[in-house]
């Protein structure tokens, strides 16, 4: 596949079209720079896809993020990705939508300081926050599951199948070039043939979790499965808004419950974050991890007892890329490489906040004033 006419000069190459590429190409090229994406796959061959594309505040339900100064760099994004979300979701074409999320929790979180901590940040960051443990019984949550406490606030919830397709159109559009190819082998090593070969100063690594292998990373996968079920309203109401259990604090349970609307007639069930688990071949016959993840959901909300499976889907797996110190956003110094990899569970919130700094460090390092800006 090889896309679009770019404009003569420099410009930039993006290796990768997950979420964290596409995006990044997207305000690249809206700076003005001529864009080129490279990728192996495009579209429903991604990681992204599987995504459970609910935004959160870190750390994410998963658990993936936990260094400090990650911690404080991704809130800055989630603001960024928060108010982009929120006007995309004005158009159906996006598959973005604005849904209540619920949060809830077996110990009170006056005593929880972490959670608490959490709560308190959040609140003044979305719309339409409410704490209160009552949102337990008025939600239908069986009181057998132990929750005491709960919260909520609208988040975007993002309908991954249409997004990328929306997100491929939109580079398709601002004049990107898409080029299928599989890099193997050091990146750096390769970075000055790159650059020749597409006419490009630089060069963006959203790899995900082939930085393994193209940057010499640490990167390892978090495997996280998600159970499809059909949400029309057929024998069972409709679930509308989000329902999520964190890990409580302190604990490497690699389980957590995260029920999730997606889109207008499917539900997604989980969820689970396997550390150094590469395999993608599980499903509720072969896993059983995965059937007792379906039954936990179940059990605590009784509302989709009647939930029928997705007949073409099931399950979808996926394998998240998770480093120590988590996203790695920087560039490579004396080099023509820029990095933005490493996001976990949290590629969809961080994206359009990593993206914009990541345009907004290309305007740094490469000449000013050559690109003018393409219209959103």
């Amino acid at each position: 596949m090889n896309h679009g006419n770019l404009a003569p000069g420099p410009g930039v190459l993006v290796i990768g079209a997950g979420v964290s590429g596409l995006t990044s190409a997207l305000e690249l090229r809206r700076a003005g720079f001529p864009v080129t994406v490279l990728a192996e796959r495009f579209g429903a061959g991604t990681t992204s896809v599987v995504a459970g594309a609910l935004w959160e505040w870190p750390p994410a339900v998963c658990g993936s993020h936990q260094d400090v100064r990650s911690l404080e760099r991704s809130k800055q994004w989630c603001r960024t990705s928060y108010a982009i979300f929120s006007e995309l979701a004005a158009n159906p074409a996006t598959g973005v939508f604005l849904r209540h999320v619920n949060f809830y929790f077996r110990q009170p979180l006056a005593g929880q300081p972490g959670a608490t901590r959490k709560m308190n940040e959040v609140r003044p960051e979305v719309r339409d926050f409410r704490h209160d443990a009552a949102l337990i019984a008025e939600n239908g949550i069986d009181p057998r599951a132990g929750v005491v406490d709960a919260y909520r606030y609208l988040a975007p919830m993002i309908d991954t199948d249409a997004y990328l397709q929306w997100l491929l159109g939109e580079i398709r559009r601002a004049g990107c070039r898409l080029v299928t190819r599989r890099l193997t082998g050091p990146l750096a090593e390769q970075t000055a043939g790159l650059q020749a070969e597409f006419g490009a100063e630089l060069v963006v690594n959203c790899s995900g979790l082939g930085a393994r292998e193209l940057a010499g990373d640490d990167v390892w996968p978090l495997r996280g499965a998600l159970v499809r079920v059909l949400n029309d309203g057929a024998g069972s109401p409709r679930i509308n808004e989000a329902h999520c259990v964190s890990h409580e604090e302190g604990s490497s349970e690699p389980y957590f419950m995260f029920i999730v609307p997606r889109g207008e007639r499917m539900l997604l069930l989980g969820g689970m974050a396997e550390e150094n688990q590469w395999s993608l071949d599980i499903d509720l016959d072969n896993y059983a991890p995965l059937r007792a993840m379906l039954q936990r959901c179940r059990d605590f909300l009784p509302d989709l007892g009647n939930l029928r499976l997705d007949p073409a889907e099931p399950v979808r797996v996926g394998l998240r890329p998770v480093r120590r110190q988590n996203v790695r956003l920087e560039h490579e110094a004396a080099t023509g490489l820029l990095h933005n990899y490493g996001h976990g569970g949290s590629g969809v919130t961080f994206s359009w906040g990593c993206a914009r700094e990541v345009a907004a460090r290309a305007r740094a390092l490469l000449p000013v004033g050559e690109y003018p800006a393409v219209a959103a």
